[in-house]
């Protein structure tokens, strides 16, 4: 996937080079992208004035950063004590069935990235799965197939159970 180092500029102008907003650039770039490409954090270190290393281990250091693709969506499933006793591997499952790959893997039409964590800290809730940032509590293998199709057509939508 080659990118267009523009984009990469425009969002360094709205934020302006500095190095304090380090952090809220990459949000941006991995936003524009759906992962931080290598061209683009050279871009930023340049235009910053920090060393690209010092970027990369930024983008390393924290877990909300991809430096390989990720897709439009990313499906988070929770595997802690809570959520693993009420199911959650089986929401795992279920999800790698459906989108034909496994936990760490892209969706061939990079629509989704699947992805299973050992806590999300809403236990009360579990099972949970989140698709960007939106939480579903109390999922099951036979809601998933709902929840996909909305974000397949377009429409996010509240978790209304």
């Amino acid at each position: 996937m080659t990118i267009e180092l523009a984009q990469v500029d425009t969002i360094i102008a709205k934020h302006g080079a500095d190095q304090r907003a380090l952090i809220s650039l990459l949000l941006d770039i991995q936003d524009q992208f759906y992962y931080l490409p290598q061209d683009a954090l050279q871009r930023v270190a340049e235009q910053v004035g920090v060393p690209p290393v010092q970027v990369y281990q930024v983008a390393r250091f924290y877990k909300a950063f991809s430096l390989k693709p990720r897709g439009k969506h990313l499906l988070t499933v929770c595997l802690g004590t809570a959520c693993h006793v009420r199911g959650g591997d089986r929401l795992v499952d279920q999800l790698s069935r459906l989108l034909h790959v496994s936990a760490g893997e892209t969706t061939a039409d990079k629509l989704f990235t699947l992805q299973a964590v050992n806590c999300l800290g809403c236990c009360a809730l579990g099972p949970v799965m989140v698709v960007d940032g939106t939480y579903y509590g109390k999922m099951s293998a036979t809601k998933i197939d709902k929840v996909l199709d909305k974000y397949r057509n377009g429409k996010e939508i509240a978790d209304d159970d």
